[in-house]
C-alpha cells in the first residue's frame, strides 16, 4: 500500500497491529491480500496503511468507525483463521494496539 487512508474527521478507531515476520513467505503474502480485500467489505471498515521494513518487522493500522465493527472483524471466520495461521507460522511476535483517535490532521488541512 503506498497511499493515506482516507478517514473521516475525528473521532474513529485505529487497530495497530505491529509485527515481527518469520523468515519465508509461505503464503503470507497471499493472505495478507485476501485480509485486505475481505476487510473492504466489513461494515464500518475506514481503511488501511501498511509497512513492511526488509527486515521482517511491519505496523499495519486499520481504521474503524466504532468498537463493534473492531469485534466483529476480530470474530471474522476467514480472518480467525488467519489470526491463527500467523500466530503458528508467519509471526515471531506481534502487538495488537485499539485506540479511539481524537485529533487528525495533515500537512495540508486540519480536522482536529
Amino acid at each position: 500500500m503506498t497511499s493515506f487512508a482516507p478517514t473521516p474527521a475525528p473521532p474513529y478507531y485505529a487497530v495497530i497491529f505491529t509485527s515481527q515476520r518469520n523468515d519465508g513467505d509461505d503464503g503470507y503474502g497471499d493472505m495478507a491480500e485476501r485480509m485486505v480485500a475481505l476487510a473492504h467489505d466489513q461494515p464500518g471498515f475506514l481503511g488501511v496503511e501498511s509497512a513492511r521494513g526488509v527486515d521482517g518487522f511491519g505496523i499495519t493500522v486499520s481504521y474503524w468507525d466504532s468498537p463493534q465493527a473492531i469485534a466483529q472483524w476480530k470474530a471474522h471466520a476467514e480472518h480467525r483463521i488467519a489470526q491463527e495461521t500467523g500466530k503458528r507460522h508467519w509471526y515471531a511476535d506481534y502487538r495488537v494496539r485499539v485506540t479511539r483517535v481524537e485529533r487528525d490532521y495533515s500537512r495540508e488541512a486540519t480536522s482536529c
